[in-house]
C-alpha cells in the first residue's frame, strides 16, 4: 500500500481565495481587514516566514503593518508597540513573530495582546475560551490547519483514535483541546505522546490518525505507524545533503517513505501543513476585521 499524499497547497488556496473574497467583501463594505506584524531582531527562518506572510496578507486584500524592532528592544519598549497596535483601529490583527530573544518575556508580550486581535490564537483567554467549546475564539493557526487538512480529506474523526506526539502550547496541546470538541472534524478519543513517553511506538501505532509535531527529524519512524493511519506530520527540519544544490533538505518528524508504506494518508514536507498555518492565520484577521464591523469582538464570548 502507498498512501495518498494530503495536498496542502491546494487546500490552503482553497481557503485564501475564500478569505480575498471575504476582505474583497469587507473592503466595499468600507473595512480594510489589517494585521500588524512585529518582528524582533534578525533570525533567518523568523524572517522567511514572516516575508511569506505579509506576501500571503497582500495577495488576500489585507494591508500590513511590519514593525522590526532590533534585537536589544527592552521589554517595556516591545510592549508599547503591542499597545500602541491594540489602540490603533485599522489594525485588526496582531501577530508578534516568535521566538522571541532570550531576554525577552514572551508569555507577557502574548498575554499583553487584546484577544479580539489575538490572531495567532495564543492569548489564554482564546485558549480558555476554546477549551471551553467557544468557536468564536481564535484558535492556533497550525492546530486550525491541521484539522482543516483532515476535515477536507473526507476523513471522519468521529469516535476515532488520534494519537499526538508533541505537547507544546503552539500544536499539541491546542490540537487535542480542538480534537476533543464536540464539532464536525473533531469528537476524537485523543492520547498526547511525546519525546520522553515510554515506549512511544506502542502509543503511536495505536493512532487511527496520527500527528507529530516534536521538531526532531524523522523521530517518528514508518514501523511505528499503524497500518492504513492517516499521518499528518507538522515538522520542518533542515538536515545536510551535500547531494542537494543547497546542501540541505527538509524533512519532517517522520520517516517520510517507510511511513507512506503503511499509511492510507499523509501529509508531504515540505507542502503539507505550512501552507495551512498561513492560510488560517489570514482567515483569522479577517474573522477580526469582520467581527470588528459587526460590533462584536473576535474571540469574545
Amino acid at each position: 500500500m502507498r498512501a495518498k499524499l494530503i495536498d496542502g497547497k491546494r487546500i490552503a488556496a482553497d481557503i485564501r481565495a475564500d478569505v480575498a473574497k471575504d476582505a474583497s467583501a469587507l473592503a466595499a463594505e468600507g473595512v480594510t481587514p489589517g494585521l500588524g506584524v512585529v518582528l524582533v531582531g534578525g533570525d533567518p527562518a523568523s524572517q522567511v516566514y514572516v516575508r511569506m506572510k505579509t506576501r500571503a496578507c497582500e495577495e488576500a486584500g489585507i494591508a500590513t503593518r511590519d514593525i522590526k524592532p532590533d534585537a536589544d528592544i527592552t521589554q517595556e519598549d516591545l510592549l508599547s508597540i503591542v499597545d500602541e497596535l491594540n489602540a490603533d483601529p485599522d489594525t485588526h490583527g496582531i501577530l508578534v513573530q516568535l521566538p522571541l530573544p532570550k531576554h525577552l518575556n514572551e508569555r507577557e508580550v502574548t498575554e499583553r495582546i487584546l484577544p479580539e486581535k489575538d490572531v495567532d490564537g495564543f492569548h489564554p483567554v482564546n485558549q480558555g475560551r476554546m477549551a471551553q467549546g467557544d468557536r468564536d475564539a481564535f484558535r492556533p493557526a497550525t492546530p486550525a490547519g491541521v484539522q482543516e487538512l483532515i476535515k477536507r480529506t473526507g476523513v471522519d474523526t468521529t469516535g476515532k483514535h488520534v494519537v499526538i506526539v508533541g505537547r507544546s502550547n503552539i500544536v499539541g496541546m491546542p490540537m487535542s483541546t480542538i480534537l476533543l470538541q464536540k464539532e464536525p472534524g473533531a469528537n476524537a478519543t485523543v492520547t498526547v505522546a511525546h519525546s520522553r513517553t515510554k515506549d512511544l511506538a506502542s502509543i503511536t501505532l495505536q493512532g487511527e490518525i496520527l500527528i507529530v509535531a516534536v521538531g526532531v527529524p524523522e523521530m517518528v519512524k514508518g514501523d511505528m505507524v499503524r497500518e492504513g493511519a492517516v499521518v499528518i506530520d507538522v515538522g520542518v527540519n533542515r538536515v545536510d545533503d551535500p547531494s542537494t544544490e543547497r546542501g540541505y533538505r527538509l524533512v519532517g518528524d517522520v520517516e517520510f517513505e517507510a511511513a507512506a508504506e503503511r499509511a492510507d494518508w499523509i501529509t508531504p514536507v515540505p507542502g503539507g501543513v505550512g501552507p495551512m498555518t498561513i492560510a488560517m492565520l489570514l482567515s483569522n484577521t479577517v474573522r477580526a476585521a469582520r467581527r470588528t464591523l459587526e460590533g462584536a469582538p473576535a474571540g469574545a464570548a
